[in-house]
Parts: structure tokens; sequence; C-alpha cells
């Protein structure tokens, strides 16, 4: 199935104007779409109208944006109480009104006549089945659910949710939109909770479950939560924040799907019932009792985020991506569980489930995992796509802009060796999986470094820049976003960059005390001269792309939109010439350089010598006479 791309300035309809609707109408507006909001009467477009230009307003006081981006926005927002008028030529419609089964079929009900066959529609749920909303859709194919978080307008993560029609097409250019929009998306089964609300509404639970029990105060409970997820606010300053009602149902609806250990905590119900917040502030932290309260949560978290990962509802990155980019939190189920090591995790979740019995299923592979002596659950931040004969190594820690840390180096590494013994490759596309290539070394990590560390950190660097150097097809690095310090280190051991326009490259390592390590600044000297990259490395500035281009460490710059169907495109050309005349001459060139002029030229001479022994050879010349493609074997 083709699905058309979404793209600025392309028009975007929102259905519904409450909080979430005009924040996702903000987002898409600052994004670069037109906009059409509708709801059902002028009131309701007011107060949606309002909602925005308080934000946005605040955003200009914060220096986030200018008066005029201000204006731009709100030139491409368009308020209307006709659904004809907001949906009717629409690339995308997006629903985001009442959380309720009967309120969003009326109103795709009422979109039908005026939906164009090719428009994707997605539903804004946090809870319902996608599958069952677009039930009789006219184009199933063509619906899935798009969950965004609370405030729509500033939280990065969306869930993607397929329905069991959904294409896959329709699939990733919502992913692509997402990141049109800055928002980071993990894509998740459509099943009750989906991926984060599965382990984050019973947390909540829990801490009424605690109080409930009387295992420690509400101040105790509030702080253990604090401090087990690294997160500002406690279980129950953000029930009083983002609303007690919300939990209730929200666990209610899990306690549904999942049985008796899913069951709302009657202090919870309570709570909702009085319809007041908790005054968790009147009681004090008790210190003796923190640790009973965290291990609660964690076996909590661990258990659950491990089941669902097993279940297949999401990856274990994702399900940490969801913690940390959604909710705020330092760590993720999975960082967590690989703290305190799998054993220990496995053993706090068999202590809670024996609360539970038969109704809190422990992960099999969590259990496997331990038997086999492992000490931590694999988390994998380099993903490979294969696209016919060309590869694309994808840097993927989004919520960290794809610095790299020690293992992400070693993956890459991993990737591109694996891929060296894949048959029919002929080229590689080194690029980040969001519109970001990787904003350097990852500070977190290396602010922990010794000195024989940070040595350390170097080798393995230069080592996996090396691997990328040395690899027998051509390598393309794609640079969308930032590529800095290490990023740009990394992209340089490329056969060469292309970058997409507003891309922002650099080495800024000596604003933080370093300087290259990996071999960037070996590397950029030998691109644009010794007194450029004194330059570039001395002031630690970055360049745009279009400087880059300019300097020559850049060899060609794409429009921002399509960078990716550029550099396919590219890397399709590349891969449909002779593989090995291709391969040979790459290496003829990367020898060559630091060869004397005559011993590059016998290497060059000797090695187009040889392309005349191959079938390739033969095969290309034929087609030339025969005015006909040729097809390469690489033989």
């Amino acid at each position: 199935m083709s699905v058309p791309s979404v793209r600025p300035p392309a028009t975007v309809a929102v259905l519904g104007a409450g909080n979430m609707g005009s924040g996702i109408a903000q987002a898409c507006a600052q994004a670069g779409f037109s906009v059409r909001v509708r709801d059902v009467d002028e009131p309701a477009l007011r107060k949606g109208k309002e909602r925005v230009e308080t934000m946005l307003a605040g955003a200009v006081q914060r220096k986030k944006l200018t008066p005029a981006q201000r204006d731009g926005v709100m030139g491409r927002l368009q308020f209307t109480a006709s659904v004809e008028e907001a949906v009717r030529g629409a690339a995308l419609v997006i629903e985001a009104v009442f959380e309720e089964v009967k309120v969003k079929r009326a109103a795709f009900e009422e979109m039908a006549p005026f939906v164009g066959p090719e428009t994707i529609v997605a539903t804004n749920t946090s809870s319902l089945s996608v599958t069952e909303l677009g039930e009789g859709f006219v184009n199933p194919g063509r619906f899935a659910g798009l969950h965004f978080f609370y405030p729509a307008a500033i939280n990065k993560l969306v869930e993607i949710i397929p329905g069991t029609a959904t294409d896959p097409a329709t699939l990733a250019e919502l992913e692509r939109f997402c990141f049109l929009l800055r928002k980071i998306p993990i894509t998740t089964a459509d099943r009750a909770g989906f991926c984060v609300n599965r382990f984050f509404v019973p947390y909540l639970n829990e801490a009424a479950r605690l109080a409930e029990e009387g295992v420690a105060s509400l101040g105790t409970i509030e702080e253990a939560g604090r401090e087990t997820m690294g997160a500002t606010l406690g279980p129950f300053e953000l029930m009083n924040v983002t609303g007690i009602p919300i939990a209730y149902h929200s666990q209610s609806s899990l306690h549904r799907a999942f049985g008796a250990a899913y069951a709302p905590s009657r202090r919870l119900e309570e709570q909702f019932r009085l319809g007041v917040p908790w005054d968790w502030k009147s009681t004090a932290a008790e210190p003796e009792k923190l640790g009973a309260v965290r291990a609660r949560f964690l076996a909590l978290t661990i258990g659950i985020a491990t089941e669902l990962v097993e279940e297949g509802v999401a990856t274990a990155e994702a399900t940490d991506r969801g913690a940390t980019v959604g909710l705020r939190r330092r760590w993720g189920p999975f960082a967590q569980l690989n703290a305190v090591g799998l054993a220990d995790g496995l053993a706090l979740v068999e202590e809670y489930a024996g609360r539970w019995p038969g109704q809190f299923p422990i992960a099999a592979t969590l259990r496997e995992r331990v038997r086999n002596g492992e000490h931590r659950w694999p988390l994998r931040w380099v993903r490979v796509e294969r696209k016919g004969p060309v590869a694309w190594v994808l840097l993927d820690r989004p919520e960290v802009l794809n610095s790299l840390n020690s293992e992400l180096l070693v993956q890459v590494e991993r990737a591109f060796t694996d891929l060296s013994h894949e048959p029919g490759l002929r080229a590689v596309v080194l690029a980040g999986s969001s519109p970001v290539f990787a904003a350097g070394a990852d500070i977190a990590e290396m602010e922990k470094k010794t000195l024989a560390e940070g040595i350390e950190f170097g080798f393995i660097g230069q080592r996996v820049a090396e691997c990328v150097e040395r690899f027998p097809t051509p390598v393309i690095a794609l640079v969308e976003g930032y590529a800095l310090g290490g990023g740009l280190e990394l992209a340089l051991a490329a056969d060469f960059i292309v970058a997409a326009e507003g891309a922002q490259l650099g080495l800024p390592e000596v604003t933080v005390g370093i300087h290259p390590g990996m071999g960037g600044a070996s590397r950029l000297t030998r691109i644009i001269g010794r007194a450029r990259t004194k330059f570039l490395t001395y002031t630690g500035v970055p360049v745009s792309a279009e400087e880059a281009h300019r300097l020559g460490f850049v060899a060609k710059v794409y429009p921002a939109g399509t960078a990716r169907e550029e550099t396919q495109a590219l890397a399709d050309l590349i891969a449909s010439r002779a593989p090995l005349g291709v391969r040979w001459v790459k290496q003829v060139i990367d020898r060559g350089l630091d060869a004397s002029l005559p011993s590059a030229l016998h290497l060059e001479g000797e090695s187009a010598g040889h392309t005349f022994g191959t079938s390739d050879r033969a095969e290309g010349m034929r087609a030339f006479l025969e005015r006909r493609p040729p097809k390469f074997e690489g033989k």
C-alpha cells in the first residue's frame, strides 16, 4: 500500500480543542503544518485557542520562541465548528475527543464522508482498543493510534499503536510525522495500557496500596517514589496534578484486562469518591521504611515491564524510552533491573508475585536469563534495516540525541562486522534512527571516567571508526540535526558525509575540557587541511551543513524533508554500479592517500587492470553497446 507523505505545509486536522487537542494542534503548527482544529461550538473553540495562546506566551517569555515565531504558529492555526471544513483535503486527521468509545466512534462517523481515500486517520487514545475503534472504518489500513502524552505541546513521547488492519506503510509515515514534530515515538501493540500506562498506572495504584496496608506514611511513599524512579514528583503529587479520577479509571481498565493483581486499591477508590487531593505533605518521611517501599515499587515495575516485553507489547528499549521521555524519569524499568542485577531483580518480583498467587505472571525470559547466568538485560541501541542491496545502520538512542556511550560504540562495531558477511550488500548508510545523527559522547558516562578509562574510551572509538572506514563496501554517513564531537568523528570515518539542511556539525570537545580522540581531528585534517581543522577544534564552534559543504567535509546537502529519500536514492545508485569496481576503487583511494604519487598511480593502474578479468566488466561493456542497463553480479 502506498501512503502519501505527511510533511509541512500539508494540512493536519485535529478533532477536539480540549487540553489534548489544542496541545496536539500547537505541536503540529510549530512544526510548520497547516492545522485546522474542530470542536462542537464557538465557546469550546475559543477556549482551545486561548490555551494555545497561553502556552505560546509562556514559550516567548522563556525565550523558547520569538514573537515572530509565535505569530507564525498562530497564523497556521484555523479553528472551525465545521467537520467538513476541518477534514476535507487533510493529509492526516487526528481525533482527540473525549476518551469514550461512543464519543470517538461518533466523531469517526461524522468525518467519514469528508475524509479523502488517501488520508491517514489517527485516534489519540491512552487506553481504548485501536482495533475496536477502527472497526468499520472505510480505510482500515490507514487507521492507527497516536497516544500523545500530556502536555502534548511539550512532552516528546508519542506511542504509535497499530490496529490489526493497520498497514505498515501507515506506521512508517506516522513515525516520520512524529519526528517532524520533534517527538520521540515508540511503537506498542494494541493491548490494554499499551506500553507506558501498563507499568505507570499500577505504580500509582501501588502507592495507594502501600498506604492502605499501613506499610508507610504518605510522605514516606512519596519520597520513596521520587527516589526510586528518579522523578521530580512522587506518586501522590502526580495524581494530584494529572487527576485522581484518571488514575482510578485507568487502573480499573487494567483490572478488567489483567485480573486481580491489577485491582484498584480501596484507598485509591476512596480518594476518587471523596474528590479531594492526596494530603501527603502533612505526614513526615520515615527513613527506616523507605527500603521496603522502594522494593515494592521496583518489584512491581520490573515484573510488569519484563512481562509486557515478553508478550510483544513493546521492546525493552521502547519501554525504557517511555519511562524516561514520557514520564520524565531518570531511569527506565530495564535500566533499574540492570542496576540491581537480574538475579536480585527476579527475587524481588518473585516475592511480590507471592502476594498474588497465579495472578501476577513472572516473565519466563527473566527466569531463563537468570538460569543462564546473565547479569544484565541486553538493550539494543543500534538497529540495522536492510533495503535490498542497501543496509541502514541506525544509532537508536533518540532520548539522548544518540549520544555515544561505550556500549553503543561496541554495537556499531558488531553491526558492521555482521554486515561484512551478508551476501548481496552493496552500500551502507550510517544515520540516526531519529532526525539526529549523534550529539556527541555521552557526557553522563564520560564524567565518571578515570584517566585510564578516558584513554580506553578514545581507543574504543578509534577501533569502531576504523571498522567503519575499512568496511569493504561504500559507507555513507547521513547527518541530520547534529553531528557533534564523537558523532562527527564517527561520521568522518564513512566514505563521505551527506547532510540535511539545517544540520550542525562540529568538534566542540574543548568546551568540556577535552579534545577529539576518536580520530576526528586526524581525519578532518586530511580532508580540509590543518588550518581549518585547527580553527574548528580550537574554537569548538559548530558549522552549518552548508558551511561544512563549502569547507569540503560534507559531499552533498539535501532538503531536510527529503534527506532520507535522497540518501536512499544515492545509495541505490551506488549499489547499481559494478560492485567489484566500486570496492576496488575505494581501496585505491584509501591506500593511495598515504602513499607517494608514483606508488598510488601504480596501485590504481594495477587495480583497474584487474577489473578487465571480471564478468562484471564484460557485462557492463556489452550492456553499454546494446544500450541496456547492466546486470552486475559482483563477479
